[in-house]
């Protein structure tokens, strides 16, 4: 399978941690996962801050894609809903830190969550 990034001239500069399109050609497993929140394991317990929950919920990404024997390299897409626009650079940053220069295709939203005490929630998918 191989992964090929599309960031063709015409368009406007990519992102941080980001690609236009993302393209896979050949046989591949395409695991697909729901939104994900940041409460703990336990189902009860939701840090306070973005930065906390974002932790938790990069960290259940992994969770899935180890279970799937992924990694964070094989996410082709992610989407993002920010319950608040000011929460964009730090969001970024969470990007940087597990995605690396890794750049998937990603959409952020800012909209009402479901619960008002999550700040994100992501959706991502991956292939391998």
């Amino acid at each position: 399978m191989t992964i090929i990034s599309h960031n063709p001239p015409g368009l406007y500069p990519p992102y941080r941690c980001y690609s236009h399109a993302t393209e896979i050609r050949g046989d591949a497993r395409l695991l697909i996962i729901s939104g994900l929140n940041g409460y703990l394991a336990d189902g009860v317990t939701l840090p306070k801050s973005f930065e906390e929950q974002g932790e938790v919920i990069w960290q259940h990404i992994g969770t899935v894609l180890r279970a799937a024997d992924m990694d964070y390299r094989d996410l082709v897409s992610l989407r993002f809903y920010l319950a608040d626009p000011r929460y964009d650079e730090a969001n970024v940053r969470l990007r940087v830190k597990y995605l690396g220069d890794h750049r998937p295709s990603l959409t952020v939203v800012c909209c009402q969550l479901l619960d008002p005490k999550w700040k994100l929630e992501v959706e991502a998918m991956a292939a391998k």
